[in-house]
């Protein structure tokens, strides 16, 4: 059975109705943790967020606190916030844009405060239209009522937010890319080097990139304490996490639970959280971190929900969103679809991502359409091993970014694990489960 005695870090207001309001936040403890963070030295909360060992809930996976560590010192710098979440059936900071969009200001204003920073600019993905709007009033109310501004709560820290909605393209959670679009450009991942944010970032300047369940952790570190934080979950995965929990299960959500001491088993049958497979049917397959995860089968089901855990596995956690599938689900279907998906938000920047994804796009979808070959599962692994060499686990980066290397995942994971229902789809001439 899971493990819920663990406190709701980052959803402990979504029970309100109105918990995206300052009132409710405010009602509930709200700039509790910023005013303490104002009475404490910069480097003191820095301290606290290190060793919380916090790592970034963005997909890398980097410690924040060692993030915040390697920013350049210089006379001007930022702070930027990657609320562009777009990866498919991944949908937590959504979550936390809507109904909790005052901790995350918290959580930024306490995170610039660190960093002596005095300009953040908050990038949401622009179909999230009432998420953009619950942030703006948020921002708004914030400034109100002095936990933005000038000396905020009467100390010597001014901080200003600027809200900038984005465009809708999913390289844009590329770090880099999101900061050419900040600059009004073309969101066109950057090469690093040199272009590693903390030394040259937004505008040239030294800049942090955190992701919105990252902020949204900081308050109740800093009121809590870094050591409390880094006493739930273990190893260097520490904590809680919010998972977003899709395809064939009773209960679809988004729960926040503690790492490491849940596995996926845990996550997908416990009844508080997933509830197990619609009629009671057994998986067939799991994506464990998102669209770019290798998958995982049924007996891979008892691994800790632990970054290094399911690293040691040979996929990752990602994004946090974790689909399953069923006897009733088409892999080859499945596969076609993160495929396609990929293929449409290339930047077109790098040619083995191009061409790649659109090549192995036309296969799949001739192989679900009945006019699929044999021999277009070489040609696949062929085609996926050119974008990857080896397609091995973390794949080789052969792009500006990591789309590229992530394209063969679902298709490689699919052959591997199924080749007979590809071979059906040849043999039939379409899919078996039509």
């Amino acid at each position: 059975m899971a493990v819920l005695n663990a406190p709701r870090i980052v959803t402990s207001r979504l029970e309100y109705d109105d918990s995206f309001t300052l009132e409710r936040f405010l009602a509930t403890g709200g700039y509790k943790g910023l005013r303490k963070a104002l009475g404490m030295l910069p480097e003191e909360v820095a301290a606290q967020v290190d060793e919380a060992s916090l790592l970034g809930r963005g997909g890398a996976g980097f410690p924040a606190g060692r993030k915040w560590s390697m920013l350049r010192k210089s006379a001007l710098s930022y702070l930027v916030v990657n609320g562009d979440e777009s990866e498919p059936a991944t949908f937590k900071d959504h979550l936390l844009l809507e109904r909790d969009p005052h901790q995350i200001i918290e959580g930024i204003v306490i995170s610039a405060y660190a960093l002596q920073v005095n300009q953040v600019f908050f990038f949401v993905r622009g179909e999230f239209a009432l998420g953009l709007e619950r942030v703006q009033q948020a921002v708004n109310d914030a400034y109100e009522h002095g936990a933005l501004g000038s000396k905020i709560f009467g100390s010597k820290f001014s901080l200003d937010i600027v809200v900038h909605p984005g465009a809708g393209a999913y390289i844009c959670g590329d770090e880099t890319a999101l900061l050419e679009a900040l600059e009004g450009k073309r969101g066109f991942p950057r090469i690093k080097p040199p272009f590693f944010p903390a030394v040259n970032g937004l505008y040239g300047e030294p800049t942090v990139v955190n992701n919105v369940e990252t902020m949204s952790n900081i308050p109740w570190i800093i009121l809590n304490g870094g050591a409390a934080f880094a006493a739930l979950g273990a190893g260097r995965s520490t904590g809680t996490r919010l998972f977003a929990l899709a395809g064939r299960v009773k209960n679809p959500g988004v729960y926040e639970v503690e790492m490491v001491k849940n596995t996926f088993r845990d996550l997908i049958y416990d009844p508080a959280l997933g509830g197990g497979l619609i009629g009671n049917n057994t998986i067939k397959a799991f994506m464990p971190g998102g669209a770019s995860a290798p998958w995982f089968g049924p007996d891979l089901l008892d691994v800790p929900l632990g970054q290094d855990e399911v690293a040691e596995k040979h996929s990752m956690l990602g994004s946090g969103s974790v689909v399953v599938f069923d006897q009733t689900t088409c892999v080859v279907r499945a596969a076609w679809r993160i495929t396609k998906f990929f293929a449409k938000e290339s930047c077109g920047q790098c040619t083995p991502c191009r061409e790649g994804s659109g090549w192995l796009e036309r296969v799949l979808y001739r192989m679900e359409n009945g006019g699929g070959r044999l021999e277009d599962l070489d040609l696949m692994l062929d085609l996926c091993d050119n974008i990857a060499p080896g397609l091995t686990w973390p794949p080789q980066q052969t792009t500006i970014c990591p789309l590229g290397p992530s394209i063969p995942s679902p298709i490689h994971s699919a052959i591997l694990m199924f080749a007979d229902e590809f071979a059906q789809h040849v043999r039939l001439q379409g899919c078996p489960l039509d």
